[in-house]
């Protein structure tokens, strides 16, 4: 059963395989769903994105910014199934963590969705490219 603070942007059905550790999955063939802690190289998954329908990605500090270069490593290799940011996930980091490919978020607190909202839609132009589709504005500017 997936987790009813659960926040997705995605239109598929929530991954409801419990994620195994990176050493179970990389000692298995059959998992489709696996966490990294923080500190693990996500690169070791890119041989068997294919069969992945779900990365969750620790978060167990909100300091701990480990997680967005993994969430950028996956996307950037091609990675399409859900990716999950977990653990101590504030609202104001949800914005740059969907820049990052993150598409789906469990936060240890609830987040308020006007809050969340508001977060998303702060910013009309970004400035730097990212792991999303957003043109930068320079870009936009310039062509």
């Amino acid at each position: 059963m997936v987790d009813a603070a659960l926040l997705r942007f995605r239109d598929d059905e929530p991954h409801d395989e419990p994620a195994v550790t990176l050493d179970a999955f990389l000692g298995q063939s059959n998992a489709t769903a696996v966490r990294l802690e923080s500190g693990e190289d996500a690169r070791a998954l890119l041989p068997q994105l294919g069969q992945l329908a779900l990365v969750e990605v620790s978060f167990p500090s909100f300091r701990d910014g480990r997680g967005y270069s993994a969430a950028r490593v996956l996307r950037e290799a091609g990675y399409t199934g859900e990716l999950r940011a977990a653990g101590d996930v504030l609202v104001d980091q949800l914005p740059l963590m969907r820049r990052c490919g993150f598409d789906s978020f469990a936060p240890e607190a609830p987040i308020d969705a006007d809050t969340l909202q508001r977060s998303l839609d702060r910013y009309d132009y970004r400035y730097q490219p990212a792991a999303d589709a957003v043109v930068p504005v320079w870009k936009l500017r310039h062509g």
